[in-house]
């Protein structure tokens, strides 16, 4: 009795505590299905008659209720607080900090200067409230995680007999009651059953629903815990029979729950924040390396350390690409609109660039690379040929069967065109019908003919309706159904052998065998067959069942090929349809993992081999995660596309996680990309409009990477010189401030062709490389006009600096306006390529702006003044000279790194 008690006591109280998908949950329930039903119940405290009230009460107490954990969006001011964190933002405040204390609290009255507080605060307002408008609406407009359906249970408690509770209210050990349309409320294991099915396509991606039964199973520590066949799990539908189930767990406990646990908190670092961090902190070491430097020099050169302090805020404020934030959401923004108008939401706008450079795509089979439906894929005769009597048969036997019809009975059905020309109605009367249970696999109609005598039709696996056929029929004619005409054959061991061999060759082919055999009775027999009467039948064919491959699943694949992006299957299903499905799809099979495979072999194996393996079987979702977590440990940008509970922790660990309007809620949830259309096709748009996306953001980046480290180069050289500052600082301001509005118009520029045919992913050395090639070019034509005010237009005193002032400030915004179209493209600007033309529109207007400000009433106000007409000649040669040598230099850099942007 002592070691009774410690069973029983064990397993339920081992729940407590447990967290996540892990062995305590897995262990329970094989534990409990190794057990026959009264020891299941010993088990868990309970008996065939239930729980007492106060036991319930008792365990949800320490339970808690049958409810799953679930993750909340962020409340509004949440979201807005985090718009702001970004080192680029961090930065900008703090130089407005520095410059509200300089130029503002210590400055005395009439010299307070609030224009770089103003304007550093503008860029900051703009980037961050950009940024919270898009994702708060795409919050708002995503689908959110709904609360478990409020529906009730038929529970069983002793002394209070039979009652409908809501679900939550329902603890372990409760005896609950199962019939066609319920959901299921908890993991259970069943007790007693009744020709019972239940659909787990939720859970396992299986179109087929599974069969459910009381039997224990001896070998259960050996199997997957979604394979045992006497425990239903939560959120799947019992689609027929009935059955009566103890509760072994609840809520967060359940395998549905465990999941749902484990894919809530925060998501994995994507390739997009990895590579944006890189990218902005070699930036702002840049910043922290020249601005103190900057400052040292005019310190030491020209002996006013204020006026150096606040040159070296207005150089910070110049090397800061304060716009990034503001450029990135801006892109990412387009990028979303564009592609909600192609049937993809964006949940998380960084998942925009995570998409462009997915080199690898994770999906699941069933309703991705298939229709998600069951048809009749083949109808053959005994000697494995097509043959329309064997379709006949098996539409007499499905048109005439009661109760709920499963998907394989609706695909016969679906040949509609059989139905007037059979007169199923007018020529067939329904004598009796033998159901369908699991120990048989089989089920049989008795249909009164025209002639008087009772014909009984039955399908059902192969193994067991083949003990029960002494004959075969030798295929007849197909005009009619023949019984008295088409001769017979004994089904000996040659024949046997035959339909074992042609049911393998359909089962390689990923096709579901039933088998078809009629029995002939005069008619008066009784009206009433039983199973006894389902013997010496005579066979008449095979039918096979196939989730078959979406037309536009083979072409969409080829096109991601082409894009350069990998696809491999994980999926629950069995690896003999997975391979028929990618042999039709176009995806190439090597090697098959399954899942009892992937357990046996260690995370490093795992590593060699994963990139190589392009179909993983029978996976359970952490398995899934799992494979996921190998390929981005290779350093692979990895999607993940699925739309059942057994995906969302695989979703959730991808670098961008995909599914459908149609997923469950807790998928969608654990989604950055929602399908309006459960189509590869659509994804590969959202792959091409990834792309385009990254694409115009790293052209921000080396434009301003690169056009900032030029200038300092020229500050630098100036600072070194110069009797004045080479610029002031409001002229540094009103520089950038003009150049950062003529970028803005980036997000609605267009990629070529050849950039968007490879995934690209963020390379912080190739910014920098970037920088250190391109940017001094602009150093060159910096000094040529140095020397051009210097030497030609005699402006080299002090009194004379507003003339140098103005002709460096119109040169450097022209020629870091002109590096736009210079930097956009690997072709030659303007001869081979076009900017679009909003980028074009913009960068004129700021250059023509640039020209005519010297010239403007606010002029004085900016201490500019207006420049010698003999200064633009000069202008047009150094920008000329500008623009060819940027071109050999790119020739050059192209050649020499083999890439661009």
């Amino acid at each position: 009795m002592i070691n009774v008690r410690d069973k029983i006591r064990n397993p339920l109280h081992s729940m407590i505590g447990s967290n996540g998908m892990n062995v305590g949950t897995i262990t329970k329930l094989q534990e409990i299905a190794s057990q026959d039903e009264k020891m299941a119940c010993a088990m868990l405290e309970s008996s065939d008659g239930g729980i007492t009230e106060d036991m319930a009460n008792e365990r949800r107490q320490k339970f808690g209720l049958n409810e799953i954990q679930h993750q909340k969006a962020p409340k509004w001011y949440i979201q807005l607080i985090k718009s702001f964190a970004n080192p680029f933002i961090y930065i900008l405040l703090v130089i407005a900090a520095v410059s509200f204390a300089l130029d503002v609290w210590l400055a005395a009255p009439d010299d307070k200067d609030y224009k770089t507080v103003i304007v550093v605060s503008i860029m900051v307002l703009i980037s961050a409230l950009l940024r919270f408008v898009q994702e708060y609406r795409s919050n708002a407009a995503a689908e959110k995680l709904k609360s478990m359906v409020k529906t009730t249970a038929t529970v069983l408690r002793k002394f209070s007999g039979k009652q409908e509770i809501p679900i939550a209210e329902l603890v372990p050990g409760d005896i609950v009651y199962l019939s066609a349309g319920d959901m299921v409320p908890s993991d259970c294991r069943v007790i007693l059953s009744k020709d019972l099915f239940v659909s787990e396509s939720m859970l396992t991606g299986e179109a087929l629903p599974v069969e459910k039964n009381y039997l224990p199973i001896r070998d259960a520590k050996e199997k997957q815990a979604i394979e045992l066949s006497n425990i239903c799990f939560m959120g799947t539908n019992v689609v027929s029979g009935s059955a009566t189930a103890v509760i072994v767990t609840t809520g967060n406990y359940t395998y549905f729950g465990s999941i749902s646990k484990s894919i809530t908190g925060e998501r994995p670092e994507t390739s997009f924040d990895k590579g944006i961090n890189k990218v902005s902190f070699l930036l702002i070491r840049f910043m922290l390396v020249m601005v103190p430097l900057i400052f040292l020099i005019n310190g030491l050169m020209k002996g006013n350390w204020t006026e150096a302090l606040l040159f070296a805020i207005a150089v910070a404020v110049g090397l800061t690409p304060e716009m990034l934030p503001m450029i990135v959401t801006a892109n990412l923004a387009k990028g979303a609109v564009n592609m909600s108008k192609r049937k993809v939401i964006v949940k998380r706008l960084n998942s925009i660039q995570n998409i462009g450079a997915m080199d690898i795509l994770c999906t699941d089979k069933t309703g991705t690379l298939t229709l998600d439906k069951i048809v009749m894929e083949k109808h053959l005769n005994v000697y494995g040929v097509e043959d329309d009597e064997v379709l006949k048969w098996a539409y007499l036997n499905s048109f005439h069967q009661t109760g709920l019809k499963n998907l394989m009975d609706k695909a016969v059905l679906e040949h509609v065109e059989l139905h007037d020309y059979l007169k199923v109605e007018d020529q067939y009367l329904k004598v009796d019908e033998i159901p369908f249970d699991f120990q048989r696999r089989r089920m049989s109609v008795i249909l009164k003919k025209h002639n008087g005598k009772h014909l009984l039709i039955c399908k059902g696996a192969v193994e067991e309706m083949l003990e029960l056929c002494t004959h075969a029929f030798d295929p007849g004619d197909d005009r009619s159904l023949h019984i008295e005409n088409d001769r017979t054959v004994p089904m000996d061991d040659t024949m046997r052998k035959i339909v074992l061999n042609t049911s393998k060759k359909m089962n390689e082919e990923g096709l579901r065998v039933l088998l078809v055999a009629i029995r002939e009775f005069e008619g008066s027999h009784p009206l009433t067959y039983a199973i006894a009467d389902e013997a010496k039948l005579t066979l008449t064919g095979f039918i096979g069942f196939l989730d078959p491959a979406k037309p536009s699943a083979a072409p969409a694949i080829e096109a991601l090929h082409r894009l350069g992006v990998a696809v491999k299957v994980l999926t629950g299903d069995n690896e003999i349809v997975t391979r028929k499905i990618c042999g039709d799809v176009g995806i190439p099979v090597q090697r098959i993992v399954n899942g009892s495979e992937l357990d046996q072999i260690n995370d490093q194996e795992l590593d060699e081999c994963v990139a190589d393996v392009s179909v993983f079987a029978k996976l359970s979702p952490l398995q899934k995660v799992r494979v996921v977590k190998a390929l981005r440990a290779k350093g692979h940008t990895v999607g993940f596309m699925g739309d059942g509970i057994n995906d969302a922790a695989a979703i959730k660990e991808a670098d961008v996680g995909i599914s459908v309007d149609t997923a469950v809620d807790i998928t969608k949830e654990s989604a950055d990309i929602i399908l309006l259309e459960k189509d590869l096709m659509v994804l590969r748009k959202g792959v091409i409009y990834g792309r385009r996306t990254f694409g115009n953001i790293i052209k921000y980046i080396k434009m301003t990477a690169s056009s900032n480290f030029g200038n300092m180069f020229s500050m630098l050289g100036a600072s070194a010189f110069l009797p004045f500052l080479p610029m002031l600082p409001v002229h540094l301001l009103i520089q950038n401030l003009l150049y950062d509005i003529s970028q803005v118009s980036i997000p609605w520029d267009s990629m070529d062709e050849e950039f968007i045919l490879e995934p690209k992913k963020w390379d912080a050395g190739s910014v920098s490389k970037f920088m250190l090639f391109i940017g001094p070019i602009s150093s060159i034509f910096d000094f040529a006009t140095f020397a051009l005010m210097y030497f030609i237009f005699k402006a080299n005193t002090v009194e004379q600096q507003t003339l140098f002032q103005s002709g460096w400030f119109v040169e450097g915004l022209l020629s870091q306006t002109l590096i736009i179209h210079m930097i956009r493209t690997r072709k030659i600007p303007f001869i081979q390529s076009w900017a679009a033309a909003p980028v074009v529109a913009l960068t004129s207007l700021i250059m023509l702006v640039g020209i005519l400000l010297p010239f403007s009433p606010f002029a004085t106000a900016l201490k500019l003044q207006p420049l010698p007409l003999s200064y633009f000649p000069w202008l047009m040669g150094i920008l000329v000279g500008y623009c060819l040598l940027t071109q050999f230099a790119k020739d050059w850099f192209i050649r020499k790194f083999h890439s661009w942007l």
